[in-house]
């Protein structure tokens, strides 16, 4: 298996007078730890069709991950902050349907689950997403907002 670098994000951008403020970011590198990393524990899953869902709780289970809860994000939930969506019951959108980016926000999970959960998620063959973790700075962000900004920071990585 490929390992690849994970990377926390400490930036935001702002619009002030209509223009689009870049503030430098800091990134800074997942490595292996047992320790938890910042929010609320639980996955916030953006993009997957319900039929998707039950494999990918498998993933979760098979990455030793079992009794996370997991929050299915709907269309209805692209203007609530990302940190008030993780505090909603397990599996809370399970059978909504999700028309948003791909994308997994991980929150309150030890940096060697990230690992897992990644490699898991590799190794199951699902399609290529957008992987996060959840900082002080995204947690108050609404999820359109932070979908985009993670569709942008991506494609800027895929582009270096």
């Amino acid at each position: 298996m490929q390992r690849c670098d994970i990377y926390m994000v400490y930036g935001y951008r702002q619009k002030q007078k209509g223009r689009d403020m870049k503030h430098k970011g800091r990134f800074t590198k997942i490595g292996r730890s047992k320790e938890r990393m910042h929010g609320p524990r639980g996955l916030l899953v953006c993009g997957y069709g319900v039929e998707e869902r039950s494999g990918f709780l498998k993933i979760i289970e098979d990455a030793g991950l079992a009794g996370t809860p997991v929050v299915f994000a709907s269309s209805r939930d692209l203007g609530t902050g990302v940190g008030d969506i993780l505090t909603r019951e397990d599996e809370v959108g399970s059978w909504e349907e999700s028309d948003m980016p791909r994308a997994v926000v991980m929150s309150g999970v030890t940096q060697d689950e990230l690992h897992n959960l990644m490699g898991s998620y590799k190794k199951a063959g699902f399609v290529p997403q957008i992987w996060a973790t959840l900082t002080p700075v995204s947690e108050k962000w609404p999820l359109k907002y932070l979908l985009t900004e993670l569709q942008s920071e991506h494609k800027a990585m895929k582009n270096k």
